[in-house]
């Protein structure tokens, strides 16, 4: 996928005086500003309570306010996962960063999946506290079978009728807490339009937009949280693109994908432009509405902030403080969740990290049990070498999700295993991380599971098996008999990620345990507040065993051709990993073995990479970042991670898990 890099003239202009009226019909909006040709809606996407990271809301509140000074009529909106993922979300259990967002004044806002992490209700009093409307037009009722929402709304502005539609991804209710949308007879009671073709989804789009379209407006924008990566198929931003007509732009979030501006076809064959902003605030979103030009970019290097909006922000933060600085523990190496060198790519999701080795054993110790499991979507920090402090270990578990305990069979236990790995090598929030538990994975074997329209596990099929040797505290598991696991609540009674295979008779603690205090309880009381040595490697200690990966058949496409090359490529650290000089000659770099420094270099134009063998580090134009497999000599040729390496020369790569094809895509 090729991004274009686009960029809106300067505006200047009258200074802002604007006067907002609510009209009889409540999805309406009217924004009186100055004449100006040029309309902006500024976007972000999945914020993740990252209230002051990188540009951070003051910084948002304070370009928001620039453009309006400078007589731009603009709007501000957010595409969801807004309220879970940080500290003072969890604390709050959301209710914070709604506040923080209407300081800033957003005027409109889809929900994301994780924005339902603490419950339904919990939402549904986001969208009360909210001084902005939610919309989505696929999060069903079933009990009226009608949207919860406003499927859209219409904002005049600019002596513009703007109509937005929301949607958010129908894989919502596996990727937040199933249970959550069920009710008490375990009846599910919402959906968000899913089934297997994506039909469900593009025929509620459609409807929106239609309705919409009906009300006179000028432009229709798609506020979605879809997302573009494969696994999300087929409810991507694209494939609604491509099903639908009638939108002039997508909004895109869920994936954390940097996209600065595509332009997809849709099903008249017209140009719709897709955008998303990434994670964290690290870019916002601009979108630039000129008389039939549409065009998006990205701000990233924007340092102002606006002071107002920062006092805010620090009044919250300084109600959490006390609590978060207390120090529990210290460790002398750090403990990751991410792919050592590119925190964006979650390391925890498809291989055993000691992160997840660590927050696994704190889980079995606390609630006293045989064996424990992470779901690795849970964990979602790293801890850097140094002091431990409550915030550090808060970071790694922000949900306040309950610890429990059930009594599982055997055969259970492995069936949740197959599932958990059903996604690999692609990420998956429920691949499992264990303690007292260790088995092997075979990349080239089929999962046997057979899932519904949701992504659900309804059963197993067929005798092929991804997962083989289990061994419970070292001897083989015995599929009748019963062992006492531990978990989250939301893994082991309400189907968390989809996984069903979790049954079993739930046994009582002796005292209620959050995630955050089996944490602490486990390093203060049983680790005596000193990270053990055997947590220092990054991938753990083989409790999970990737075997066979390497005599997969993998291909290697390269801008849609075979990449010609003369030693096989194979998959280990699941990173596909291919010749050196097969993939650098193929971008244009020049190449260079030096035997003495045990290092293989590329060069082109600007950009020089040198890559260490047999080891985790490389340098990219002098700076040294860390490689999620070492590169190694294998059949006499020098093996690299293909990923780094068209990474570092500014490709796009993307795997198909079905063919096992690596497509890299480059100029």
């Amino acid at each position: 996928m090729k991004f274009t890099k686009f960029f809106g003239r300067k505006v200047t202009g009258l200074v802002l005086s604007a006067v907002i009226g609510i009209s009889a019909a409540a999805n309406t909006c009217f924004v009186f500003a100055a004449e100006n040709d040029e309309i902006v809606v500024l976007y972000t996407n999945d914020v993740h309570c990252g209230i002051d990271d990188a540009i951070g809301y003051a910084g948002l509140a304070a370009y928001k306010k620039e453009l309006e000074q400078n007589g731009t009529p603009t709007l501000l909106v957010d595409c969801g996962d807004h309220a879970q993922g940080g500290i003072i979300g969890a604390l709050s259990r959301g209710e914070a960063i709604i506040e923080i967002m209407n300081a800033v004044g957003y005027d409109l806002a889809v929900p994301g999946n994780h924005d339902f992490d603490y419950t339904v209700p919990q939402f549904m009093k986001f969208t009360q506290l909210a001084e902005f409307p939610y919309l989505c037009c696929n999060f069903i009722d079933l009990r009226t079978n009608k949207p919860v929402l406003a499927p859209y709304a219409v904002r005049e502005i600019g002596g513009k009728r703007i109509g937005f539609v929301g949607a958010v991804t129908p894989q919502t209710i596996i990727s937040s807490t199933p249970r959550y949308f069920q009710d008490e007879n375990e009846n599910d009671i919402y959906n968000f339009s899913p089934n297997n073709d994506g039909k469900e989804l593009y025929d509620a789009v459609q409807k929106a937009v239609d309705e919409v379209r009906g009300e006179n407006v000028d432009y229709v924008i798609l506020l979605a949280h879809l997302g573009i990566e494969k696994t999300a198929a087929p409810y991507m931003s694209t494939d609604v693109i491509r099903n639908t007509s009638g939108i002039d732009a997508v909004l895109d979030g869920h994936s954390h994908s940097v996209v600065e501006m595509e332009k997809v076809k849709n099903k008249d064959g017209q140009s719709v432009v897709l955008t998303q902003t990434g994670t964290k605030l690290h870019s916002i979103g601009k979108l630039t509405l000129d008389g039939d030009e549409i065009k998006s970019e990205l701000i990233s290097d924007y340092t102002k902030k606006d002071s107002e909006t920062e006092q805010f922000i620090n009044k919250i933060k300084t109600e959490y403080d006390k609590i978060l600085k207390q120090q529990v523990g210290k460790t002398d190496f750090p403990l990751r969740a991410t792919v050592p060198g590119d925190d964006s790519e979650w390391l925890v999701r498809n291989n055993e990290t000691n992160m997840g080795d660590f927050c696994a054993d704190a889980y079995k110790y606390a609630a006293k049990a045989d064996i424990a499991v992470v779901n690795g979507g849970g964990v979602r920090d790293n801890i850097p070498a140094g002091d431990i402090t409550y915030e550090d270990l808060l970071a790694v578990n922000p949900f306040g999700n309950d610890i429990v305990k059930i009594k599982i069979k055997g055969s259970d236990l492995a069936n949740a295993l197959e599932y958990s790995v059903s996604h690999a090598p692609e990420p998956f929030g429920g691949f499992l991380q264990v303690s007292g538990i260790s088995f092997d994975i075979d990349l080239d074997k089929n999962a046997g599971i057979t899932t519904d329209e949701s992504g659900l596990l309804i059963g197993m099929k067929g005798s092929e098996r991804r997962v083989s040797n289990i061994k419970i505290n070292g001897e083989p598991l015995d599929g009748d008999k019963a062992y006492t696991l531990a978990s989250i609540g939301y893994i082991l009674l309400e189907d968390g990620d989809g996984n069903t295979a979790f049954k079993g008779e739930e046994l009582a603690l002796e005292k209620p345990i959050k995630d955050i205090d089996a944490l602490i309880s486990y390093l203060k009381d049983e680790l005596g507040g000193v990270m053990p040595e055997k947590y220092a490697d990054v991938y753990g200690e083989e409790r999970i065993r990737f075997v066979g990966e390497e005599q997969a058949e993998i291909s290697v496409l390269f801008n849609g051709a075979n990449l010609e090359t003369d030693s096989a490529p194979y998959i280990k650290n699941s990173c596909t990993m291919v010749p050196a000089r097969a993939i650098f000659e193929a971008l244009g770099a020049e190449v260079d073995f030096d035997a003495e420094t045990k290092t293989v270099s590329a060069k082109k134009d600007d950009a020089f990479v040198k890559i260490e063998i047999n080891g985790l580090s490389a340098f990219v134009n002098g700076e040294e970042v860390s490689l999620a497999a070492p590169a190694e000599i294998k059949n006499s040729r020098t093996m690299v991670p293909l990923r780094f390496v068209s990474d570092a020369f500014n490709a796009q790569t993307d795997w198909d898990s079905e063919t096992k094809t690596a497509k890299i895509t480059a100029d």
